[in-house]
């Protein structure tokens, strides 16, 4: 054990009271001690409190703590070794992983390769204009009106018929409704969860915060599950507060584990013995590559699971297009809250989808787009092998994003490395839940779907540049 804080004598004047969720005691706690040893209140050599005593003597977590100590390492202020603690560098001069200007870069980088886009300069623009005027020349004057709030019948037809050939999904057009992308589908379901007196909701503790914050704003507390090589670990929601999760079984985001099939078999019986509800992710459920696709988890109990799903991976989020897959006893009531609400979105571009979808132009593009991703993802994997064999890929067998694994202290100078190579990326700490209990190694979260077909070598080469 380290010494207590108050042994040390330094007044952290510390705010605790800040966002928490937003980072505010970590960001708090990592700049007064980077001061405190700037301003040699701190002396090289001093060794710190553990993780677990400040955190007593602050009364904040000690997650929190440990993630402060962690930045602390990677700017170069502090040292940690096994046996050894935690203590003030000998030299606390921050160590950039290549040589950096004085100034940061101004302006937008020059390649991206955050997470959750596709290639946008593939978006199949002649054939979806062909699809357009096929379906504006055939459909009704009606077509044109305020219509039904669950969405054209056309793709909502359309969608059953391909969904349960691609995805394994049991989909009545009647419980199919048509959203403007996942977050306005999820935004439904929190209201709706919320008016049916659910408190709280159980997610995943790496996953993307917009997802957690519009729960938060619909009521909801959330509540991370544990999350090992088997992916999330759904036996923490026996007995538990919460009766409705957020997962994505398919292809865990951004770990990129599917979920094993015991657990899978495990949450379903939850759902039907406590009558609990499972929201379903499947955000880029058509690009597998090493292994036959895994179907959906609604396949599995459709009267326990909402399955929502989107256009934005497979064609582009800039159509807000998504749907939801409902059990029968919630359906009037996500239709009445997006009718109420009156976003119903382009009848003529859910007409097109309809077009593009019973055509088989939709089957032709990912057919296309799955071989670019797949080729993108082997010239990454053969990058590392070359150029950083010591980093490793993994989560690289489905979906348009891999997690590059670092070591231990260097998740943040990588990032700041990457931000001088005019480089966009993110770490894999950006993901995590600000309540999770375990912290994985550190990682980039590496989006190589992202970039257009011409800018795809740069950035990997910019990549190569600043990995350890």
């Amino acid at each position: 054990m380290g010494e207590s804080w108050a042994t040390l004598g330094v007044d952290l004047h510390l705010e605790t009271g800040g966002d928490t969720a937003h980072g505010g005691v970590r960001k708090g706690l990592t700049d007064a001690l980077r001061e405190a040893v700037r301003g040699g209140r701190l002396a090289p050599g001093t060794r710190l409190p553990s993780s677990r005593s400040l955190a007593v003597d602050l009364g904040i977590a000690r997650n929190t703590v440990a993630d402060a100590y962690a930045d602390l390492v990677a700017e170069g202020w502090l040292t940690a070794r096994q046996g050894s603690g935690t203590r003030v560098a000998e030299r606390p001069v921050a160590p950039p992983v290549r040589p950096a200007p004085t100034r940061r870069p101004a302006g937008a980088p020059t390649y991206d390769l955050h997470p959750g886009t596709p290639d946008l300069s593939s978006f199949p623009r002649a054939e979806w204009l062909k699809a357009a005027r096929r379906a504006l020349a055939a459909a009704p004057n009606a077509a044109l009106g305020y219509g039904d709030p669950r969405g054209r019948t056309e793709l909502r037809e359309a969608l059953a018929g391909y969904l349960a050939r691609a995805r394994g999904v049991s989909a009545d057009p009647d419980r199919i409704v048509i959203t403007s992308g996942f977050v306005h589908g999820l935004s439904i379901l929190g209201r709706v969860l919320r008016a049916r007196g659910l408190r709280e909701a159980a997610v995943e503790s790496y996953g993307l915060d917009i997802h957690w914050n519009l729960l938060h704003r619909a009521g909801l507390r959330t509540a991370p599950l544990a999350l090992d090589d088997l992916g999330t670990d759904v036996a923490g929601l026996a007995g538990g507060p919460a009766k409705a999760v957020l997962l994505t079984p398919a292809h865990q985001f951004p770990i990129g584990s599917p979920l094993h099939p015991d657990r899978r078999a495990a949450v379903v019986d939850w759902a039907r013995r406590e009558g609990g509800l499972i929201l379903e992710d499947d955000y880029d459920g058509e690009f597998r590559y090493d292994r036959q696709p895994v179907g959906a988890l609604q396949g599995l109990d459709p009267e326990h699971v909402v399955y929502l799903g989107t256009a934005s991976k497979s064609l582009a989020p800039g159509l807000r297009l998504g749907w939801v897959v409902l059990p029968s006893g919630l359906r009037d009531e996500v239709v009445g809250e997006k009718d109420a609400a009156g976003w119903s979105g382009s009848a003529l571009d859910q007409l097109t989808l309809a077009e593009f979808l019973t055509s088989g132009a939709y089957d032709r593009h990912v057919r296309g787009a799955r071989l670019r991703y797949r080729r993108r993802r082997d010239q990454l994997v053969a990058a590392l092998a070359e150029r950083s064999p010591e980093t490793r890929a993994t989560g690289i067998a489905a979906g348009l994003h891999a997690v590059l694994e670092l070591p231990p202290g260097t998740e943040q100078s990588v990032v700041q490395a990457a931000n001088w190579e005019r480089l966009a990326v993110q770490g894999l700490s950006r993901f995590r839940h600000p309540l999770a209990a375990v912290r994985r190694q550190d990682a980039l979260v590496v989006g190589y779907g992202t970039p257009a077909e011409h800018a795809w070598a740069g950035a990997l080469e910019a990549l190569c540049r600043v990995l350890p």
